[in-house]
């Protein structure tokens, strides 16, 4: 005969193991129990505050704050919801990350280099399926966060050039963003966004890094093109 345990055994079991965590993702696969029991129970957590619904079939157990459970952070959520390498913020959440601007996005974004997912829920995902090389380079988030900026710098920077260059510059120096895999994964980038790379490359004190990303071709792109705007 088989066991199966009852609703409130099954109750149990996934309350206490997921007040056990801390900063992980669960999902209902990872409960033994009737699928329904598991949701159930997932969900009462969920009203409660000790878990946070990511998306259907989704949860974090975070951090407490006095704001509530802290949300996962970007990178991990990426990697939950989308698969493999090469996403990162994108939007307000880009620079902010970067630290090039105060401003906190209404929903927290991040870039994907394939179809945006369905069921995104409380995130908000910006599909670049064009930037393969994103993802063959295996960008990190702060560099995909990087290219997300050069491709929007007049609308996302708020500090002033010589500061988001500085910064970016310090990026580089600790080895958070690799130059080298920048100028291949821009090979995948737009046009404007390649040109503002050559530049940055150039006032961080990289010149011989531009040489390995291809110009625009465009006389519109370079007119006027600064890092300033």
């Amino acid at each position: 005969m088989i066991w199966l345990m009852s609703t409130p055994t099954i109750a149990a079991e996934v309350r206490e193991r997921v007040l056990r965590s801390r900063d992980r993702f669960w999902r209902p696969e990872d409960f033994d129990g009737s699928p329904e029991a598991v949701a159930q129970s997932l969900s009462r957590m969920v009203r409660t505050g000790e878990l946070r619904r990511v998306r259907r079939g989704l949860y974090w157990r975070g951090s407490p704050t006095r704001l509530g459970m802290a949300p996962p952070p970007l990178g991990r959520l990426a990697g939950e919801v989308v698969a493999g390498p090469g996403s990162g913020p994108a939007g307000w959440s880009a620079a902010l990350a970067l630290g090039l601007s105060t401003q906190v996005a209404r929903r927290e974004a991040i870039a994907v280099p394939a179809r945006a997912p369905r069921d995104p829920g409380p995130v908000h995902f910006v599909s670049r399926a064009a930037a393969t090389k994103r993802r063959d380079e295996r960008l990190r988030p702060t560099e995909v966060a990087l290219f997300e900026i050069l491709r929007d710098w007049d609308r996302l920077v708020e500090v002033p050039a010589s500061d988001a260059v500085e910064r970016i510059a310090r990026l580089a120096e600790t080895g958070e963003v690799r130059l080298d895999r920048l100028a291949r994964a821009s090979a995948t980038e737009p046009p404007r966004a390649r040109e503002r790379l050559r530049r940055l490359f150039g006032a961080i004190g990289h010149p011989e890094m531009a040489d390995a990303v291809r110009p625009a071709r465009s006389a519109s792109v370079h007119r006027d093109m600064v890092l300033a705007g």
